[in-house]
């Protein structure tokens, strides 16, 4: 009977006119799509698909993290917010110790932001997951209370000649100068920070070996001490120092050459050199060449080591000592340490070289002079063109200057054509024979 049904079905559908059976067959297809939508809307009336759901179980976590309060930071004073970024960052040295990877997330959101609170709230979600870490709740409880305890004895700095109002008043004169100090380090192709290290060196040099001069100018006024007599500038360049720079910058031959890009930067107007090279330093308004003649000697003594087989290029201890002691006692060696001359700074003795290195490394100014990634730079974007030397050259004030090896007396009141932070002159003792072998 089956059989015989079969039959009669194919022999209908064989004899069945071809757009007949395309119509049969969308027939079906439509009648089966409209079976499946209706038993869809069945199964959703019936409430077949619902999902109930369930409360979470750290809804009680996730509730806190969420409700927790917004400080605004715009009212909180720059050491309650410090305190605030601390407390962050001790919470997330004991998270790092269980979970580096999260850490390392957190942390990067946490430079971005720049709201402690969010940190605190980014830390806080984290810590849902790890109630149950004791270990991790301890660590991060006595960091914390350690870090709120107060010192027995508390210090500004821990660096103790920083600690004084030479240093406070220094900053301000050296920030003052901040556009010409990385004008010189590009020109240079120097790191401006090394410069600033020593800047830094001769300057607090200057300062204690005249306390009163300080006390009645220098600090008042905070400004730079100009030296004319036996060195010449902010940074205390010697003559003979200055000569062998130059001198360098054309002789290819030399362990110092920079390179044919450096060749003309310190190119002379005037064939009377040794007067033109005594104004460029010995000015009391725009301190330009001081800096040119620092980042020189700085970039020049690295490549002498490098070429040595020595690389300084990341140990400003040793070339401040080197810049300190002058070209002539600049020997590469295997194991240099760091010296200088003696300064005395409250009764306790550093070297040059140490207090440049102080500065270095102390995070003090890094925001006018950060750290580069590569401290020289072998090759300027661009070799110094005419016009740049020309607009170098147009850096040397109309200043009143001593003769050349005299001292005129410190001016007692403020020129009314200097700029903000005036240029004061300070005798230069000869304090440079106490040295720290190196």
């Amino acid at each position: 009977m089956a059989s015989r049904l079969g039959l009669t079905l194919s022999n209908w559908w064989q004899h069945r006119r071809w757009y007949l059976k395309i119509y049969d067959v969308l027939l079906r297809l439509f009648a089966l799509a409209g079976v499946a939508i209706v038993g869809a809307w069945g199964i959703f009336q019936l409430g077949l698909t619902n999902n109930n759901g369930s409360v979470d179980r750290n809804y009680r976590y996730l509730i806190s993290v969420d409700q927790m309060q917004q400080i605004d930071t715009d009212t909180l004073k720059a050491d309650q917010l410090d305190m605030l970024w601390n407390e962050q960052y001790i919470r997330l040295a004991a998270f790092s110790k269980y979970y580096p990877t999260n850490a390392h997330l957190i942390l990067n959101a946490m430079n971005h932001c720049g709201n402690p609170a969010v940190a605190n709230r980014m830390l806080a979600a984290a810590e849902v997951y790890i109630d149950h870490n004791e270990e991790y709740r301890s660590l991060a409880d006595k960091l914390l209370r350690t870090f709120r305890s107060k010192p027995s004895k508390p210090s500004p700095n821990v660096i103790p000649w920083m600690d004084t109002p030479e240093w406070e008043s220094l900053k301000e004169a050296i920030r003052a100068d901040s556009a010409l100090i990385n004008k010189a380090g590009r020109l240079c192709g120097v790191e401006p920070r090394l410069i600033v290290g020593c800047l830094v060196g001769e300057q607090i040099r200057l300062f204690n070996s005249k306390r009163e001069i300080f006390k009645q100018y220098l600090g008042p006024l905070k400004v730079l001490s100009v030296q004319s007599q036996f060195s010449y500038g902010v940074n205390g360049i010697k003559e003979h120092t200055a000569i062998a720079v130059e001198n360098n910058l054309y002789d290819s031959t030399s362990p110092y050459y920079m390179g044919q890009d450096y060749v003309h930067l310190l190119d002379f107007e005037t064939g009377d050199q040794s007067s033109e090279r005594y104004r460029r330093l010995v000015d009391y308004r725009n301190h330009l060449y001081s800096y040119l003649y620092t980042g020189c000697i700085l970039h020049q003594t690295m490549l002498q080591w490098r070429r040595a087989g020595h690389n300084i290029e990341n140990r400003p201890d040793i070339l401040f000592t080197l810049f300190n002691v002058g070209f002539s006692q600049s020997v590469p060696k295997n194991d240099p340490v760091c010296g200088g001359s003696h300064i005395t700074v409250n009764d306790k003795i550093y070297t040059f070289g140490a207090i440049g290195f102080d500065f270095y490394y102390s995070g003090e100014l890094a925001e006018t002079f950060p750290y580069w990634k590569n401290t020289f730079t072998d090759h300027p974007v661009q070799s110094i063109t005419q016009e740049q030397v020309i607009e170098i050259q147009h850096n040397v004030s109309d200043c009143k200057r001593p003769e050349k090896g005299l001292d005129s007396p410190t001016p007692t009141t403020k020129p009314k054509d200097s700029p903000a932070v005036t240029v004061l002159q300070a005798t230069e003792k000869t304090d440079r024979n106490e040295w720290t072998t190196w």
